[in-house]
């Protein structure tokens, strides 16, 4: 009887193309947990995946439910991607370790009561659970996951060429706010506004996962992201778009006159082809601070090869709220 495993190798029939590969007594680098205010971003890209033992010293790393489910998905591209995805949640949380060593294989998950994943450490007496938050986002070519402690996360990433079967505004009409279809209204250019709307909708993506609800509890056209002068409902002038706007905030339709403070984002370009936003709850002693930047530290990452630091180089440009990049570890 073939083993899950053998299915799963036999399913995913991705070819060795030459680069190295990791061992079996390969590592991943420790690292030391975010501070206050503090996001790491790690991310993949799946096309430089290319070792056939490296996916499947991956696949030995999840769970048999987790194995299971990747095995039954159609199409090879789509199995690689969701194996990529859950090995980096497991390899990175992973690498915050405490008192001891963590297996990437040891580690469990539950679900919110609105079907959030959330880390569900065991009890133990002679360590301390970290309070990691994580979140995870993907498109065909890039996987990220967002770590905070202490703080609610939620992340998102999107192709910058994405293109749309409808018109800009018609598309806008049926998940945006009569406020933010006025903002892409003002925009003449139509790839300017393709561009905006994208980025706007990775800026309410990553808000509604950072709230934990499902989108059914937050459909995106009951609150509105505002952009540096829209915040004052200036559109007497062209307004700013989101690549010059270093003011992002929230509010929903109860909140029109009282925007949320508690929720502070982070809109960056990322290798040169994709938008990522980031979106932190703050804590009660920050909240309404609007002068304290989130501290981001992005690495691209190949787990168990290699992991390189990009904060500092031209993959990451931050574009949107007030962000901090940062190279500390």
């Amino acid at each position: 009887m073939t083993s899950l495993r053998d299915k799963a190798l036999l399913m995913m029939n991705i070819h060795c193309l030459g680069r190295s590969l990791a061992t079996a007594s390969s590592s991943l680098l420790p690292v030391q947990l975010p501070a206050q205010r503090e996001v790491h971003f790690w991310y993949v890209l799946p096309d430089e995946v290319k070792s056939t033992n490296l996916l499947n010293q991956y696949l030995e790393i999840l769970s048999p439910c987790e194995k299971e489910n990747i095995i039954t998905m159609r199409g090879e591209q789509i199995r690689k991607r969701a194996l990529l995805a859950r090995a980096l949640v497991r390899t990175t949380l992973a690498r915050y370790q405490t008192n001891c060593q963590i297996d990437p294989k040891s580690l469990m998950f539950r679900k919110n009561n609105y079907g959030k994943p959330e880390l569900d450490w065991p009890h133990a007496d002679d360590w301390s659970r970290p309070p990691l938050h994580f979140n995870i986002s993907h498109t065909s070519s890039l996987i990220a996951c967002g770590v905070t402690v202490g703080s609610a996360i939620g992340i998102d990433v999107e192709v910058k060429q994405r293109r749309l079967k409808n018109d800009t505004l018609a598309f806008a009409q049926r998940f945006f706010s009569p406020l933010e279809i006025e903002m892409l209204t003002h925009i003449v250019d139509p790839e300017l506004r393709l561009q905006e709307l994208i980025k706007l909708w990775t800026l309410k993506e990553a808000y509604v996962k950072a709230l934990g609800k499902g989108f059914s509890a937050s459909p995106f056209k009951s609150f509105t992201v505002r952009l540096g002068d829209h915040v004052k409902g200036n559109f007497h002038t062209p307004p700013h778009m989101i690549s010059k706007a270093h003011d992002i905030t929230v509010e929903t339709s109860d909140e029109l006159k009282n925007p949320s403070s508690n929720w502070q984002f982070g809109l960056l370009e990322l290798a040169g082809s994709h938008y990522a936003a980031v979106c932190i709850e703050q804590d009660s002693i920050d909240a309404g601070n609007e002068s304290i930047p989130i501290d981001l530290t992005l690495r691209k990452t190949i787990p168990y090869v290699e992991d390189e630091c990009v904060s500092a180089s031209d993959s990451a440009v931050v574009i949107g709220g007030l962000t901090r990049l940062s190279t500390s570890d």
